[in-house]
């Protein structure tokens, strides 16, 4: 049994290189901020080391969610390669990473999307994977597509992929996204630019790899995840 208090990991939020709490015309951020000052307390024994190995108690769903054959998703085929990174540019590995993602029309598979766009049969758009020793982790899917934002004033989402990292402690979450570079949806997407600091709204766009063959029939997209310190990848609700 610890004898003297656990020290307070969780650092204070950079409001200039994370996202505006309250983004205008976006009516889910009012509900996802608190409205009072919030009450700071020290995290407890509990809270700071468990549960461990969460990729052992959740199922892993693997790499590949474009499918093939007469199974194969409808969209561009890219290959997304994932590196996650700490304060240092150590690679972490093990890192647990959740990733979804609407289908090449824009939709996503859920029962509150009921929008414009019609869904895939062969499209699940979820994916779950743990990092290997050098931090990556890859995955095969369809570019998604754009979708209009349900308030009805002209806002469109541009094509993005979500990602929830768990680290070894439960307060170890990162929730972010990844956009596609060259969208010319990004410049007015008002969660991106939601982020003050030039360089961390960079830190959300993939870089694109020229073809080299290797994979032939997908588009190549590196993006790198950094988990702590000055240049750690916003926060994207």
């Amino acid at each position: 049994m610890l004898s003297i208090p656990m020290p307070t990991i969780i650092q204070p939020r950079d409001e200039r290189t994370q996202p505006a709490r309250i983004v205008a015309g976006y009516p889910q951020t009012p509900l996802r901020n608190p409205r009072q000052p919030l009450v700071k307390r020290s995290p407890t024994l509990s809270e700071l080391s468990g549960p461990l190995e969460a990729a052992r108690r959740v199922k892993l769903l693997g790499g590949d969610i474009a499918g093939h054959g007469d199974k194969q998703a409808i969209g561009q085929l890219i290959h997304l390669k994932v590196r996650v990174l700490d304060e240092d540019g150590a690679p972490v590995g093990g890192t647990l990473v959740e990733m979804w993602q609407a289908n090449a029309a824009g939709r996503y598979l859920h029962p509150n999307d009921d929008d414009h766009a019609p869904p895939d049969p062969n499209f699940y758009g979820a994916a779950r994977l743990v990092t290997d020793e050098s931090g990556r982790c890859e995955l095969r899917t369809v570019k998604p597509g754009a979708y209009p934002v349900p308030t009805r004033d002209g806002w469109w989402r541009p094509p993005h992929v979500h990602f929830s990292l768990f680290g070894k402690v439960w307060l170890s979450r990162l929730v972010t996204q990844m956009y596609f570079p060259g969208e010319p949806l990004n410049g007015q997407d008002r969660i991106l630019n939601a982020v003050p600091d030039t360089a961390a709204r960079e830190s959300l766009v993939a870089r694109y790899l020229p073809p080299t063959g290797d994979p032939h029939d997908a588009l190549v997209f590196e993006h790198q995840i950094v988990l702590r310190g000055r240049a750690a990848t916003p926060v994207q609700p």
